[in-house]
């Protein structure tokens, strides 16, 4: 079985859609996902995700399943100097990598201020829900693999955001959402894609065999989106610091 997590395309946050690149984007992406033998497509219920979708969905004259779990990851924290809900990613380094439990899987939501608001308790939901979605296709959660009920090749496409795609990794590949989180970045319109082996009968864990894959932008000439990214050098006021 594939799994193949797509971001959606260069984000205009303020309508919750795409910028005009994020179109192109996702017309790009649609010529490589088209071509695809796809079992089913999922999306998350937001307008940015959708948009992107579209073009894939109008080609290969399908439809998806809005799932409302895929939208962004919702799990907040409470900021330690503004007092106020956040997201719970985009930390400093200076801070949690100075957090031993943050890079831990089982100790991550130990941590005080990941348990300053509600990430436990949603990051929980999207586990549950994630291995019901995982189940229906033969492959049901045993402790940190998966037993195979109904072995199969078929390719599931989700179209999400890169914070939720995050913590479905995170559970797949039993890591803390925080080493994805701030240690990798999936560009606008990227395609991660992970792929069930069965080495053992019956048992099975899943690879990634690419991660926020850009090659349809690189193919095209269309220079990535910088959404998500910080700053390369700290002197440069031009890019988000």
């Amino acid at each position: 079985m594939k799994m193949i997590f797509i971001r959606h395309g260069d984000p205009d946050y303020s309508i919750d859609s795409l910028t005009e690149k994020g179109f192109v984007e996702a017309e790009l992406l649609s010529e490589r996902i088209s071509k695809l033998d796809i079992k089913d497509i999922y999306c998350s219920p937001l307008g940015r995700a959708r948009r992107t979708a579209e073009p894939t969905l109008k080609k290969m004259n399908r439809k998806a399943e809005i799932l409302d779990w895929l939208m962004e990851f919702p799990g907040y924290i409470i900021d330690p100097v503004t007092k106020k809900k956040r997201i719970p990613w985009d930390h400093l380094p200076s801070y949690w990598t100075n957090c031993p439990e943050l890079y831990d899987k089982d100790r991550f939501l130990d941590n005080e201020v990941m348990n300053s608001g509600d990430v436990r308790e949603k990051y929980t939901e999207v586990c549950v829900k994630l291995d019901a979605l995982m189940a229906k296709y033969g492959y049901e959660r045993n402790g940190s693999v998966y037993k195979v009920t109904n072995e199969n090749t078929d390719t599931v496409v989700l179209f999400c955001h890169f914070g939720i795609e995050c913590v479905m990794l995170s559970h797949i590949l039993g890591v803390s959402p925080l080493v994805l989180w701030q240690g990798f970045i999936a560009l606008p319109s990227s395609v991660t894609t992970l792929v069930s082996e069965e080495r053992e009968e019956g048992t099975a864990y899943f690879r990634c065999l690419g991660f926020g894959d850009i090659s349809h932008l690189n193919a095209a000439g269309e220079e990535p989106s910088f959404s998500g990214r910080f700053c390369e050098t700290f002197s440069n006021k031009d890019e988000r610091h």
